[in-house]
């Protein structure tokens, strides 16, 4: 990928693999526990997975609320979908709404605080017009007269080690705020949970005192995003009320981590403002009180501890049946977390999450990501219960579209770029085997994929590149299902053993303010790239 400064010859583009090789809604009370509502079947499904898998680990990595709101402006009703860069249909992206959003969102959240920020994201720290908009919102709740507790905390592959240093952040921030540093107190971080295991934080989360939080895929680089002819694809929502709170109590259980390893430097760099302890605490000791309600949205955030904060959920009953396909193991004695290890599944329950609210579709599913498939090795090539989920739905006649990142983004070496795959047959060729040991042999598979499924690669725009030349970078991490329900944030679809959060929200509005200013733009500039659509008859084999 060409970019505009200097980077590691591997790039993590948001996945695990890449640094692999380098080491070698109803109104009710805000209650953290909502229950069941009439009205929500996918959220209901979704919950029930997580009780019986990750049932010690409610309120603090996963949690249902009531109460919420997706958080647009008076102008437009549908800007909580943050959206980057937004030029749909111009190749040559002269304007980037979605793009410019997203960065005053930043700002106007942040410029509202007056306890606390939390900001997560994926090495490295950010810069260019996302630090600017992070320095203007600081700058304007200090002009308040708040005092701030602000955490910024990203996860860095162990080669990365040598390139982000928290300590040079901080200085930066701190100049750049000037006389408003004096009014914050500061914690800087970048760590590793897990070398063996390809672990890290992932996740991309902007908490403002517990009651406004922003999510999903976007990292915080001008480079890949801004200052750029072919900016990434990418997506977050915004929204307000308790799900905020839930967000940063997930931050405290990385942070809590991260505190308790900030002398080893083989897991975490750690910096901070002058007298200013390490606060692993933060959201629990600062926004005690769960958030006002704000509107009538249930929503279940839900996260992952990867490996190495947590070994397992001691009172989780969960016994799973961990099914087998000989073409997802790559190195003979890498240990698989997503397809073997019943303890992984207990501290990742967005895992389950994810899979659960695919088996909840009944009609239609809309799967937009990076990609479906690790690099493999040294990863497992793909999630088998996911397939298996999405092999039992195009059985059953349940429409499934899949849209991934473009397959010329593949790096050199394993994901050097925004694509981990050669061929969109990586995805396909997978699906129909696990689909042949539903129909009985993959002649039927393949006529039941003829007839249900949607698989392309991404276009913002008709031609098939980039009006630099470029192919189309996406990095969504988004399922939809049913248009009811939907999941937005940081967790790929792939195996990545990661740190991980985001939201599941379930509203036909929403659903439906989704479709019309993301899924169908996408489908109607990608679907040229189709090897499966059965609207059409294409129906490669």
């Amino acid at each position: 990928m060409v970019r505009n400064r200097p980077r590691p010859a591997l790039r993590l583009a948001g996945c695990a693999a890449a640094s692999a090789f380098a080491l070698a809604v109803l109104p009710a009370t805000p209650a953290a526990a909502a229950g069941p509502a009439a009205g929500t079947p996918h959220l209901d499904a979704v919950e029930k997975s997580l009780r019986e898998v990750s049932p010690g680990l409610e309120g603090s990595v996963w949690e249902r609320t009531a109460g919420n709101r997706l958080d647009a402006s008076a102008a437009d009703p549908t800007d909580w979908l943050l959206q980057t860069p937004g030029c749909w249909g111009d190749a040559s992206c002269a304007q980037r709404p979605g793009s410019e959003r997203l960065l005053a969102k930043m700002t106007e959240n942040i410029s509202k605080a007056r306890r606390t920020v939390d900001i997560s994201s994926l090495a490295p720290f950010p810069d260019g017009a996302f630090q600017d908009a992070i320095v203007a919102g600081l700058k304007k709740s200090v002009e308040g007269g708040n005092k701030l507790r602000v955490r910024v905390l990203v996860g860095a592959a162990p080669v990365y080690h040598l390139n982000v240093l928290p300590s040079s952040y901080r200085d930066d921030l701190r100049k750049k705020l000037g006389k408003a540093a004096d009014s914050i107190t500061l914690n800087v971080a970048s760590m590793t949970t897990s070398k063996t295991a390809f672990s890290w934080n992932h996740s991309k989360l902007l908490v403002v005192d517990g009651e406004s939080a922003i999510t999903g895929g976007i990292n915080s680089w001008k480079g890949d995003y801004l200052e750029t002819g072919h900016p990434v694809s990418d997506v977050d929502l915004a929204l307000t009320g308790p799900a905020a709170g839930s967000a940063g109590r997930y931050l405290d259980e990385l942070w809590g981590f991260t505190c308790g390893n900030k002398n080893n430097i083989a897991s975490v760099w750690f910096a901070a403002s002058p007298g200013a302890s390490c606060m692993a605490a933060m959201e629990k000791e600062a926004n005690p009180t769960p958030a006002p309600a704000t509107g009538d949205l249930q929503v279940i955030a839900v996260g992952g501890l990867g490996v190495g904060i947590k070994d397992r959920d001691a009172s989780s009953a969960f016994s799973p049946e961990l099914p087998t396909a000989p073409d997802t193991k790559c190195v003979v004695g890498l240990h698989d977390n997503t397809n073997a290890d019943r303890d992984y599944d207990t501290v990742n329950p967005e895992e389950s999450a994810l899979r659960s609210l695919v088996d909840s579709a009944t009609d239609h599913i809309e799967i937009s990501q990076q990609d479906l498939t690790a690099t493999c090795p040294p990863l497992p090539r793909y999630d088998i219960r996911l397939y298996d989920a999405l092999a039992k739905k195009l059985a059953a006649g349940v429409k499934v579209r899949i849209v991934v990142s473009d397959p010329a983004n593949r790096g050199a070496v394993g994901s050097g770029g925004y694509s981990q795959i050669k061929s969109l047959d990586e995805i396909s060729d997978a699906l129909r085997g696990r689909l042949a040991l539903i129909t009985g042999g993959k002649q039927g598979a393949q006529a039941t994929m003829c007839s249900n499924l949607q698989l392309a690669s991404a276009r913002v725009a008709d031609s098939p590149t980039w009006a630099d030349g470029k192919p189309y970078a996406q990095h969504h991490k988004l399922v939809s299902v049913d248009g009811s329900a939907f999941y937005i944030g940081s967790k790929n679809l792939y195996p990545a053993w990661l740190q991980d959060f985001g939201y599941i929200v379930e509203s036909p509005d929403a659903a439906r303010q989704l479709d019309a200013k993301l899924l169908a733009p996408q489908w109607n500039t990608s679907k040229a790239t189709a090897t499966f659509d059965y609207e059409r008859g294409i129906c490669q084999g």
